[in-house]
């Protein structure tokens, strides 16, 4: 039990997969990067693919779980081709919804800053010039930050300890230390062990062990050849085995004598296995490295199958021959080629001639995926569509980035990003989606289109989520221009739905209110039910906002019927929490239980955006209802959960205002050292233990004074230190080897997490908690 928060302890942070096979060996290794990461917070692991880096990384950061209070947590950067994506997809895996139009790697920073966490990023070789910068970057900001990476080449910045990957162990040639069994050896030890896997039963005994040991030197101790070898033992014997190794490799070094001994013993498997397999697995292995990452057999059939190839049946041999991995995901079934494997599929497919035909089959495949499931967004399948594009993220970046680096494809890359729009939303990733729909804009000639102004209205309201109303504006009046120029009803009511919600943002409701009435006429007459409730529940919180009840309710009304009808709950979410934030002062006991519902289907859907708004309104209504505990507990978890979706807070003028408002009145009530205890309370809790806060499903149990620490990071309370003895941000940056912009992060946070205002504010309380 957690004496603070009255609550159980969560689970430690972190996001490491499970292993599907067993670690064998490395002892020495996982021992020797342990020691490097104890003295530097850069280690790189480098060597040659199939060494074994992933899984050495792995290991060690397993084993590092309880030496990092944050927790530790993978990147893997093999599906990745786009350099720019790189600081996204590090958010994306610490959790931070990208919800700002501030740049990536200040959320990342600032997220970073004070935390004690291992950061693991996987395959950085091909993205290598960003990956340095960014963590270059990190290094420097953020203190307790250690980074282990994983590359075919180091990363070429200070501080950075190397440690090459030697491969596996074995016996010498001329034999073994006097005591030693072979199967002390780990190259041993990994054959005998996914031998084992292929052949039940198996075991390394004296008439076989020469012969393995052989077979585990011809491949240089490297695991992922010993792997495919042992696979092999399905159908030959471990003798069969060790001579077509050798055949093999006389006939590859006689013909790549330039070519370095590791890299031939790489290709010599390689294609050995390639060699092993039948016609139709050879042409399905190369097909198959079209996908970035992981994907489904419907997948495969619908972009590799033929009339002749029974996907299913060669998927599964291909399994047995560890060609293929196969995991399940969520009771869903899915296939990966390894990074090693899919580079040489691609290679084959272009000697194929097939490599234009299968991108396009790919991109064709996932666009109809995407509609689809846009067709069918507003449905009882609402949740599993959301997961399923969660799933696909690689795939569909891979599919996008095709469009917009192919002459001719353009439209394609439009269309997709469109599609997409509604699920960066509902997903918080809104800085990922202003990228893409800004991408696909650039390369659009001059003929106006209704995709065009679909698109240009998709990144308008993005825009305005985040706060960057100026550039929404600038969407937007483009989109205008487009629509009068098309004469098209339809798009000239898109528009007005994105000014609509913009004007909101930016706190004109009644200009709100007149764009987003204009454009449900439209809607209407279409009957295109996405934009009519978005549309409806847009007007019942302008109309909240404005005092209007009948009218609130009248659209809170037509978008349940809306959402009830077609068995969805997102939506049904949204609408609660329309009507709750805009009756929240009127009739704050019926708020509370619309917010409440809100937070529990928003919750299901793991929405974190609507949760937090949840979360903000509730805690306006305790503040005015005196609860002073409740609402400073809340207004501290709501932080966190901004700062998690990578958002400063409420965007809308009129929300900040209550915001503050809540904020002033529980701290009057209070004062400022028992405001402060349950804010910091409220931000230390976990989003499942806030959420549970906020619904009266858990308490926390108010405690004594915290200690400064229990206040403030570590870094925070420096720098509070710092300014209390009058040093501006530029001194403070150079006493503490920073930048003034990181400075002025903390201080920022400083100011937030203690209710202040002012610098004069924070040095008085650190006065005050000396004297204590």
């Amino acid at each position: 039990m957690n004496e603070k928060t009255g609550l159980m302890p969560t689970a430690r942070a972190g996001n490491l997969p499970l292993d599907l096979t067993s670690f064998v060996g490395r002892r020495d290794d996982v021992a020797e990067v342990k020691g490097l990461l104890s003295v530097s917070r850069l280690v790189t692991l480098t060597g040659v693919g199939g060494v074994g880096k992933t899984r050495l990384a792995l290991r060690v950061a397993g084993d590092s779980q309880r030496a990092f209070s944050a927790g530790v947590w993978l990147v893997d950067l093999a599906e990745l081709q786009d350099p720019d994506l790189v600081p996204d997809t590090v958010a994306a895996a610490l959790g931070i919804q990208v919800l700002s139009s501030r740049p990536v790697t200040d959320l990342l920073i600032e997220h970073l800053a004070d935390r004690h966490l291992l950061l693991v990023l996987d395959n950085c070789a091909h993205l290598v010039g960003a990956v340095a910068r960014l963590v270059a970057m990190l290094l420097r900001s953020c203190a307790q930050l250690h980074i282990l990476a994983t590359s075919r080449q180091p990363l070429r910045i200070q501080g950075e300890y190397l440690l090459r990957v030697p491969p596996l162990e074995l016996p010498e040639p001329d034999g073994r230390e006097p005591g030693r069994e072979p199967s002390r050896y780990d190259g041993v030890a990994l054959f005998v062990e996914r031998a084992r896997a292929a052949v039940p039963g198996f075991e390394l005994t004296a008439a076989n062990e020469g012969e393995i040991v052989q077979i585990c030197r011809r491949v240089d101790g490297l695991p992922l050849p010993i792997e495919l070898a042992a696979a092999r033992l399905r159908a030959m014997s471990v003798h069969q085995v060790l001579e077509r190794l050798i055949d093999r490799y006389a006939l590859l070094t006689a013909s790549t004598r330039n070519v370095p001994t590791r890299q031939q013993t790489m290709r010599l498997c390689i294609d050995w296995s390639y060699e092993l397999c039948t016609h139709e697995e050879r042409q399905t292995w190369a097909r198959l490295a079209v996908f970035a990452g992981a994907f489904e057999l419907g997948a495969a059939e619908g972009i590799c199958g033929t009339d002749t190839i029974d996907l299913l049946e060669v998927a599964t041999s291909l399994v047995d021959k560890s060609i293929l991995t196969c995991e399940d995901v969520g009771g869903v079934v899915r296939y990966r080629l390894l990074d090693t494997l899919r580079e040489y599929g691609l290679d084959r497919l272009q000697e194929m001639d097939e490599y234009a035909v299968m991108r396009r089959r790919h991109r064709d495949w996932y666009e109809q995926l995407v509609s689809e499931l846009r067709r069918n967004w507003i449905s009882p399948q609402q949740a599993e569509a959301k997961v399923r594009l969660e799933r696909e993220q690689p795939n569909l970046r891979e599919a996008i980035e095709f469009c917009l680096s192919t002459p001719g494809e353009a439209d394609h890359g439009l269309r997709l990003a469109v599609a997409l729009f509604p699920f960066w939303l509902s997903d918080g990733l809104l800085g990922e989606g202003r990228y893409w729909l800004d991408r696909t804009l650039n390369l659009q000639g001059g003929i106006p289109t209704v995709g065009k102004v679909k698109a240009l209205s998709g990144a308008c309201l993005l825009a305005g989520y985040q706060g960057d109303v100026a550039a929404g504006e600038e969407f937007a009046a483009r989109g205008r221009d487009l629509a009068e120029r098309l004469g098209d009803a339809t798009s000239e009511a898109l528009v007005l739905h994105a000014m609509g919600y913009l004007a909101a943002f930016a706190g004109d409701i009644p200009r709100a209110v007149d764009c987003l009435e204009r454009a449900l006429e439209v809607f209407r007459s279409e009957r295109s039910v996405v934009r009519q409730i978005s549309t409806v529940l847009g007007l019942s919180l302008a109309h909240g906002f404005l005092g209007h009840t009948a009218e609130a309710e009248d659209y809170y009304r037509q978008g349940l019927e809306i959402t009830e009808a077609s068995g969805e709950s997102m939506y049904k979410g949204y609408a609660h929490c329309a009507l709750g934030l805009g009756l929240w002062k009127a009739e704050p006991h019926r708020a509370t239980g619309l917010l409440e519902e809100a937070l529990r289907l928003a919750d299901q859907v793991d929405d974190k955006l609507s949760a937090a708004m949840c979360v903000e309104a509730l805690a306006w209504i305790a503040a005015a209802d005196h609860r002073d505990h409740r609402a400073a507990v809340l207004l501290g978890a709501v932080q966190t959960r901004w700062l998690a979706v990578g958002s400063t807070g409420v965007v809308a003028p009129t929300l900040q205002g209550y915001h503050r408002e809540a904020e002033q009145r529980a701290r009057r009530a209070l004062g400022d050292r028992a405001f402060t205890t349950d804010f910091q309370r409220g931000a230390n809790l976990s989003f499942e233990e806030a959420a549970g806060y906020a619904l009266g499903e858990e308490r926390v149990v108010p405690s004594g004074p915290p200690s400064p620490t229990d206040i403030l990071t570590p870094r925070e309370r420096q720098v509070a230190d710092l300014v209390a003895e009058g040093l501006t941000d530029k001194a403070v940056a150079a006493k503490l080897v920073v930048s003034p912009r990181t400075v002025q992060g903390h201080v920022q946070h400083v100011l937030t997490k203690l209710g202040f205002t002012k610098r004069t504010q924070i040095a008085a309380w650190v006065v005050e908690q000396n004297r204590g």
